[in-house]
């Protein structure tokens, strides 16, 4: 992966600029590489380095066969982080985060698979025979928990890992996941804490070229773990079976001797 992530790439995409010198967290001082009208400018070369790590970890999440959750609220990265994570087969939240989302996960469970309810109503003729205010209701009902939880159906289990752009904006989340024990991966800005992030991607996490450049790098990194995982599976089918081996004649029985045979 670090031959494939180029430093002038970033550099067109922004991912340098950080926020004002005054909004500025201390711990993310070793990920700065100056100062540049009163704008901190982030160390690109560490910023390669550590896209790099986290891309290898994510693959190997993937490759095992757990989710990657990706959570963007804000307006400049929704639209990025619901396509990469699409694209990449894995679930998102992008509209307002959840309370429990992660902590209280069976509840959430229980609203996709009332869901799921609504629709087999709608299948089966169920919904046709209520009246026209219920039909309204369950569709107002249905409606709300697409949006919220739609991008997540398919999650039957926590998943393994989080990726979150701006961790500031996303503080229950990164809670959430702390509390589980969950790794997070995220984009850090110089006005976030990154020692509340296990895999830091130092980087803007405002501007939307700069967002779609760093989940550009991450979703090919966990397409490339799936792959993986689909041609270990595919070559472990398509091996031959070892054919069993024939059980070993039983040993000729000794002939009886002659005073066996007078006894």
């Amino acid at each position: 992966m670090a031959n494939n992530i180029e430093v002038k790439e970033l550099l067109d995409a922004g991912v340098h600029f950080g926020h004002l010198t005054r909004r500025w967290d201390p711990n993310m001082a070793p990920y700065i590489y100056m100062e540049r009208n009163g704008i901190h400018i982030i160390n690109l070369y560490k910023t390669a380095a550590k896209i790099d790590e986290a891309s290898e970890a994510l693959k190997k999440i993937a490759a095992s066969g757990r989710k990657i959750l990706f959570v963007a609220t804000k307006k400049q990265a929704k639209e990025i982080v619901a396509e990469k994570a699409a694209k990449a087969n894995q679930p998102y939240i992008t509209e307002r985060w959840p309370g429990g989302m992660l902590t209280n996960f069976v509840t959430i469970r229980k609203a996709i698979k009332k869901m799921a309810t609504i629709d087999r109503m709608k299948k089966d003729g169920t919904f046709n025979t209520l009246s026209k205010k219920e039909r309204l209701q369950v569709d107002r009902l249905r409606a709300k928990l697409e949006k919220n939880l739609g991008s997540i159906v398919d999650m039957t289990r926590l998943p393994g890992a989080l990726f979150i752009v701006d961790i500031t904006r996303e503080h229950i989340a990164v809670k959430e996941a702390q509390k589980l024990n969950i790794p997070i991966f995220a984009m850090v800005d110089t006005n976030s804490d990154p020692r509340q992030v296990d895999y830091i991607i130092p980087a803007n996490d405002d501007a939307s070229k700069s967002i779609d450049k760093v989940m550009g790098y991450v979703s090919d990194a966990i397409i490339e773990g799936l792959n993986e995982r689909k041609a270990a599976k595919e070559s472990k089918a398509a091996a031959p079976k070892a054919e069993a081996k024939p059980a070993a004649p039983a040993a000729p029985e000794a002939p009886a001797t002659e005073e066996a045979k007078a006894e």
